[in-house]
């Protein structure tokens, strides 16, 4: 009964065979030809019609001249994906013989393609839930990504000057920042498999990829971030009753998101920031499986990814401004061999040394230097010391030559890098002094007295005046405990030096400027997007909040005639230090220990007041 109740397959056409078809249309009979185009464009066209125009049309691919662009669009635009597997495979000879035949019809072709790298019709949010109303489960979609590629290598295979046709494609159809997490998840995904098998595209298409996560880092601050999940926190906290957990809550926030997109608990409460983590987790999943093979590491294609990393870095990453997260794939490519974290150092070192390059690069690499040395776990302490060494020296050098000349005067102008060295070299010792000094103290701090700091804090330059008084004063005190040298009276200098800065605001404000003369950063900052911090989290150098007692040891009034020669005093960590230092009041000091840096840019407080 079911076989006679069903319809039979409609093979049936009307026009001859379409060789006569379109020698009627060059000789200006268009009746059959409109006929054609019609059925070809028939939404329930069957899999057995397709079947037998692709295999016609294959075998008369020399008549598709630029004459015939129109119908050839009309065949890029068959649903061929989502059909029999016969379907698919007609196609993609029909596919191989067009653009063999007709390389006029690759950039369509082409563009047909990566028109698949994305599911079909996805909605954007709407009351802050994420709704996908495409057709197709997951399985399906993964499926007809597989094909898409195939079809991609095909025509590679056919047109070896596929690539260069390719990557402003690739480009165009990159979708807005604002289209939904699984549109943008799926097209990254698909480009970074596209140089799996056209390598020559790797550095073009990871370039695009972290342009784009560049954008969304910008546009997403880390405080807008940290308020957004903040207010998320609160309206979650006020909908569930006392008796129910974070736990409970987290997973009925979920329910309501989207499942398909991120079925985990972790979800941003930030849009951009949500779309962000995504795409950073599909980049470090990349990076690792392109750095190991069968669960190894691969040096061979580990140090060509890093190449490659490195150009991206250096082109678009470095000459911007306070990002927060998409500089990790540095540090995250770095964790894998020391090698790589030694030839980083080395590349940075070399940008922040050579007086050809633009100033704001060279204090850029310094603040990479100083951060990536105080949060990389990975990095050795005897690398940690070769680097300052090279460091201190290079700042020695500066001094000699500028300390007594006519420009020996603090100016950012004139020594950006220099104070961007100071910084890091300051940021570099409140993070690893302990490691410094762990194991044999004398001979920790011999290493310590030999860089000289009192040489750099005394010069004319006056490092501790610009650099980020956060930095300033943990660098004052530690440096102070261990008698190294002993900052606050030139703090105090500074502080009486100090002048506002008054400008008039749009209602005729007074606006006190806070002192970030160098407008400095911190590139490895901690990481707080929830999905991708898991890969990230492992390496990182957490700061360790002081605690009572450290603060307390900090502030105690110093003992006269301490000696140098007290280890046990360090050991308890007391504070060695001269006679006559006015104790540090909580409100000057306390606000900068909490964190060497908490966020982008210039700490709260302007300057630190120390009492007379």
């Amino acid at each position: 009964d079911e076989f006679i109740s069903s319809p039979p397959r409609k093979t049936v056409r009307f026009g001859g065979t379409l060789t006569e078809i379109l020698l009627k249309y060059e000789k200006g009979d268009t009746t059959d030809f409109e006929l054609l185009k019609h059925q070809l464009s028939d939404p329930d066209i069957k899999d057995a019609q397709i079947i037998n125009w692709l295999h016609e049309f294959r075998a008369s691919v020399a008549y598709l001249t630029k004459e015939l662009e129109q119908l050839v669009k009309i065949l890029l635009k068959l649903p061929w994906l989502r059909r029999s597997r016969e379907v698919v495979e007609e196609y993609l000879g029909f596919l191989g013989n067009l653009v063999s035949a007709q390389t006029v019809h690759l950039r369509p072709c082409l563009q047909m393609i990566v028109s698949q790298f994305v599911p079909p019709r996805i909605t954007i949010r709407e009351d802050d839930v994420d709704i996908s109303d495409s057709d197709d489960d997951d399985e399906n979609v993964s499926e007809n990504f597989n094909t898409c590629h195939r079809a991609l290598q095909t025509v590679a295979g056919y047109v070896p000057s596929t690539p260069q046709f390719l990557m402003p494609i690739l480009v165009e159809f990159f979708p807005f920042i604002n289209k939904s997490e699984r549109t943008l998840e799926c097209y990254v995904h698909n480009l970074l498999r596209v140089t799996v098998y056209l390598p020559t595209l790797r550095l073009q298409i990871l370039e695009l990829i972290i342009e784009k996560l560049l954008k969304l880092d910008v546009s997403t601050p880390q405080q807008d971030i940290e308020d957004a999940e903040e207010a998320a926190n609160n309206s979650a906290s006020e909908e569930k009753s006392t008796e129910e957990g974070l736990f409970d809550m987290e997973e009925d926030e979920d329910r309501k998101g989207n499942k398909a997109v991120s079925p985990s608990i972790e979800r941003m409460a930030h849009p951009l920031a949500e779309r962000l983590d995504i795409l950073m987790t599909i980049l470090f999943s990349y990076i690792k499986d392109v750095c190991h093979v069968d669960g190894k590491l691969d040096i061979s294609n580990t140090k060509d990814l890093y190449r490659d990393l490195v150009s991206v870095f250096d082109k678009l990453i470095l000459p911007t401004h306070a990002s927060c997260h998409v500089q990790y794939f540095m540090f995250y490519i770095c964790s894998f061999k020391l090698g790589l974290a030694e030839a980083f150092l080395d590349h940075l070192w070399k940008k922040l040394q050579d007086p050809n390059n633009p100033s704001v690069i060279r204090q850029a690499a310094g603040s990479y230097i100083g951060s990536f040395l105080a949060r990389a776990k990975f990095i050795p302490i005897v690398t940690v010391k070769a680097c300052l060494d090279l460091l201190v020296n290079w700042l020695h050098k500066y001094i000699d030559n500028q300390d007594t000349g006519a420009n020996a005067y603090c100016d950012v102008a004139l020594h950006g890098p220099f104070y961007s060295t100071c910084q890091a070299v300051f940021y570099t010792l409140i993070f690893r002094h302990k490691q410094l000094l762990d194991g044999n103290l004398r001979k920790g701090l011999s290493y310590l007295q030999s860089l000289n700091f009192e040489r750099i804090v005394m010069c004319q330059l006056n490092p501790l005046k610009i650099c980020i008084p956060s930095v300033v004063n943990l660098f004052a005190a530690i440096t102070r405990k261990y008698q190294l040298v002993f900052c606050y009276t030139i703090i105090e200098r500074n502080n009486r030096q100090f002048i506002p800065v008054v400008r008039s605001g749009t209602g005729g404000d007074l606006v006190q400027t806070c002192t970030n003369p160098l407008d400095s950063f911190f590139p490895f900052d901690p990481y707080i997007l929830k999905r991708s911090k898991k890969t990230i989290d492992p390496m990182y150098q957490f700061w360790e909040e002081l605690s009572a007692e450290d603060l307390e040891n900090l502030k105690k009034p110093i003992k006269k005639g301490t000696s140098e020669d007290e280890d046990d005093d360090f050991l308890k960590g007391e504070t060695p230090q001269n006679d006559g230092v006015v104790e540090i009041t909580p409100n000057s000091y306390e606000s900068n220990t909490r964190s060497p840096v908490s966020s982008i840019g210039s700490p709260a407080d302007c300057y630190v007041p120390f009492p007379l």
